[in-house]
């Protein structure tokens, strides 16, 4: 984000404008106004050479700078406690194919007097006083020096491999400086569906390297859901066989492969074990993940005998207990001979075994469940699951292993020995840490869903519907404050997660973690009071879009302004959009198409004097030195007049409403059907019509009291089934804000309903609820109630 530090030059501004930001595509509402006033103008942020964390992701624990620099080139003596480790060669590598030097190697002995010339020198000796995964850079004008103990050290290395500009010359300066550092959380992950998407060992070696390169220390492999089953087992060969393809490829309404073609693919066991040893070379534990007892279609396409027997009177559609394990004893061996095979490919310690979205209705309608429940004493079907999980965990622990699951395990009693990845929200983790269990925060409630919208723009690539933008990624704290002091021990580190539904490239997995991926390494690794994301967004972050250039790697290009789409009220406006993408360029557009390369490219800091009852449009887009591009950003700029309130004294709360029951194509067509108003209705409510109406719709009408003079914000839950007016005005997405001068005014609401339909292969119906949204000046937006609402 852009903001200006120059208060002067903002509080001149404020004389001129107010500014209103749509809601719904930023996501997030700022509230203090000179805040928001600072949005497009020129960043008075540091430099690279005054960037107290010299650029490094994620931010080390302590940097010192020291006075001098040391002068890195091909007569740079390398020296190192074992010249044939694979620290060692990982180093010898990076110089030589990255940076062009064919540094000489040698072991290194610190009786030796130091030698002439300049020196790096990679030990161990020391690294007992380091915490565990630390390390010690010490840069001084003629020696380089990195002591840690295996991950560390190699850690050690990534940090001085950063501190090398992106372009390549004879001889690199390295500013002299001390850091020393270690890991906030053990547990530092990063998850990877390829059930839904298959991506190849080439591919996903891309995705671990730069897991190690931002020291990220576990992959978790989602390699068995209802959509495909990955990896081989040799005991039952129908699961790849079989569960490794699938017809008709739909994920929502999105449809992205041929019906007519099979979709697929799966990992020998020569293949896992490949992998496995790239990421322990780089010192990235590869956890497995088999789910149980649901998202099981794939297993149960191939074993069909696995799953409960549906009765002929059966309420639950057959997709559920096609999803569905039966805890029967064939399913508990079946899955203890599939993970022994998985044990035996995967050193790990954790095994993870899904657990989560179980839907009980098949196991309510099975006779043999429920004989289960009464020959174990079981009271419900979740305690079946904690019977089940807890039977697994039992094998698992067998073997020397301990299980992860999501945190629906809770439910019906967690396992003794269960670490608990709470996903759903902060909720399941806050209760497992309360029981002292082990906790792995990765709630998509916070920007740990990877998959998830990165903004609300209708230019995104087509994602999961909810968002996490960089911003919230970089913000979040897995530690809760709910948490005693005692309880926090518990959470032992973060993940993010990259769900494929929509994830069918490497592009695009790519423009989905990147850079997100460089947020969550600072959340996992830094200490809190060394975060600071505008310094992370406006510095260090340029160094790394660069480094992603350079490899030809996909990643979101920031746009050239922080809000997507903007509505401003006023006559002047001076805009200065900027990139951090080093060499990006930047084009804007006036006639309310969004830029292309062809059109205006921005030089200097453009300033609008909009005449009286106009509107301008300005549009902006980054395009990098690549040929990246952002989405484009807009702003409306309309210099009108406040809209006076209206003569209203009857000061009766409510608003009147009629109740139409047809069906409506478009609330447009409501005008034209003549009904009485039916009462007075103190909310904006239409649920309790849906329970008796197939399809109706609603109007209401009255006044809403507005408390200031200012600029309101007024947004929908959905624009396709509700209309707001005000004053007579139409709220719409593009024009979503009115200047309104305190007092009543007229306000108008229209709302159509028709029962939503479950469309085949899709998560259900889409059903739009009644919900108006308004933001006063400098406040968050509130949805609108009875204190507000008059008749």
């Amino acid at each position: 984000m852009y903001f200006s530090q120059s208060y002067k030059y903002i509080s001149h501004l404020l004389t001129n404008y107010l500014l209103i930001m749509n809601t719904k595509l930023l996501f997030k509402t700022f509230f203090a106004l000179s805040f928001i006033l600072a949005l497009g103008l020129k960043t008075h942020a540091q430099t690279p050479a005054d960037d107290p964390h010299m650029g490094i992701i994620p931010a080390p624990a302590s940097l010192t700078k020291t006075n001098g620099v040391f002068v890195f080139s091909q007569l740079t003596q390398v020296k190192t406690d074992n010249p044939k480790d694979k620290i060692t060669v990982f180093l010898h590598d990076f110089l030589l194919n990255n940076r062009h030097f064919n540094n000489r190697l040698s072991k290194y002995n610190p009786k030796l007097r130091s030698t002439k010339g300049t020196t790096l020198i990679l030990t161990a000796k020391g690294a007992e006083k380091l915490p565990k995964e630390g390390y010690k850079l010490t840069i001084t004008p003629n020696r380089i020096t990195i002591i840690g103990k295996d991950a560390g050290l190699f850690y050690g290395m990534q940090t001085f491999m950063q501190l090398f500009p992106v372009a390549t010359s004879g001889s690199e300066k390295l500013p002299c400086m001390v850091i020393e550092d270690a890991p906030r959380f053990g547990y530092r992950g990063m998850m990877l569906d390829v059930s839904r998407h298959f991506f190849t060992v080439p591919q996903v070696k891309q995705v671990i390297e730069l897991l190690a390169a931002y020291k990220i220390n576990n992959f978790h492999w989602h390699l068995v859901d209802g959509q495909g089953w990955r990896i081989e087992i040799k005991k039952y060969p129908k699961l790849t066989e079989v569960g490794g393809f699938r017809y008709a490829t739909l994920f929502n309404t999105n449809r992205d492969w041929p019906d007519s073609l099979a979709y697929g693919g799966y990992y020998t066991q020569n293949d896992i074990r490949d992998v496995v040893k790239f990421a322990a070379d780089r010192f990235i534990n590869v956890v497995p993940e088999i789910e149980m007892p649901a998202h099981s279609e794939a297993a149960l396409r191939a074993y069909p005998e696995l799953r409960c027997i549906q009765p002929a009177d059966s309420k639950a559609p057959a997709r559920g207990f096609n999803n569905l394990y039966c805890p029967t004893e064939e399913t508990f061996t079946f899955l203890e001979n599939v993970l022994t095979e998985v044990m035996d490919l995967f050193p790990s310690k954790f095994i993870h075994i899904g657990g989560d979205e179980a839907g009980k209705q098949p196991w309510k309608e099975s006779a043999f469940v429920q004989n289960l429940m009464k020959e174990k004493n079981l009271k419900n079907e979740d305690e079946v699951q904690s019977y089940f999980i807890q039977r697994m965990e039992k094998f698992i622990n067998s073997k020397g292993r301990s299980i992860i699951g999501w945190d629906e395990i809770l439910e019906g009693g967690l396992a003794p020995n269960a670490t608990v990845m709470s996903w759903t929200g902060e909720e399941g983790g806050i209760a497992a840490a309360r029981q002292h269990h082990n906790v792995i925060m990765t709630p998509q409630t916070t920007g740990n869903y990877f998959d998830h919208y990165q903004s609300g723009s209708p230019q995104e690539p087509v994602s999961f519907g909810r968002y996490a933008t960089l911003d919230q990624t970089y913000n979040y704290d897995p530690v809760s404050k709910e948490l005693t002091a005692d309880e926090q021990k518990y959470v032992i580190g973060v993940q993010g997660n990259l769900w494929t539904e929509f994830v069918p490239t490497v592009a695009k997995l790519q423009y989905q973690i990147l850079p997100r991926l460089f947020a969550l390494s600072e959340v996992a690794w830094s200490p809190t009071a060394n975060k600071d994301y505008n310094n992370f967004v406006n510095v260090r972050l340029a160094k790394h879009f660069a480094r992603l250039d350079a490899k030809n790697y996909n990643y979101r290009v920031p746009t050239a302004l922080p809000v997507i789409d903007t509505m401003l009220i006023g006559q002047t406006f001076t805009w200065a959009p900027a990139s951090v993408v080093p060499g990006a360029k930047i084009y804007y557009t006036l006639n309310g198409r969004d830029p292309l390369d062809t059109d205006w490219e921005y030089t200097t800091p453009i300033t609008f004097k909009i005449p009286a009852n106009e509107k301008r449009e300005f549009k902006t887009r980054v395009i990098t030195p690549s040929g990246r591009r952002s989405i484009a950003t807009r702003v409306l700029m309309y210099n009108r007049t406040t809209l006076p309130a209206v003569k209203y004294t009857a000061n009766k709360p409510g608003l009147s409403y009629k109740l139409i029951k047809k069906k409506f194509a478009s609330p447009d067509q409501v005008d034209y059907v003549t009904v009485k108003d039916s009462a007075i209705i103190n909310e904006l409510n239409a649920e309790p019509y849906k329970k008796d109406n197939e399809s109706f719709a609603l109007v209401y009408k009255g006044y809403i009291n507005i408390a200031a003079d200012g600029v309101y914000n007024f947004t929908q839950a959905t624009y396709d089934d509700t209309q707001v007016y005000i004053d007579g005005e139409k709220i719409t997405e593009a024009e979503p804000a009115l200047p309104l001068a305190k007092g009543y005014h007229t306000i108008k609401v229209k709302y159509i309903y028709n029962t939503p339909v479950t469309i085949p292969g899709s998560w259900g119906p889409r059903r739009t609820p009644l919900k108006v949204f308004m933001a006063a000046p400098g406040a968050s937006k509130k949805e609108l109630d009875s204190s507000m609402l008059f008749n």
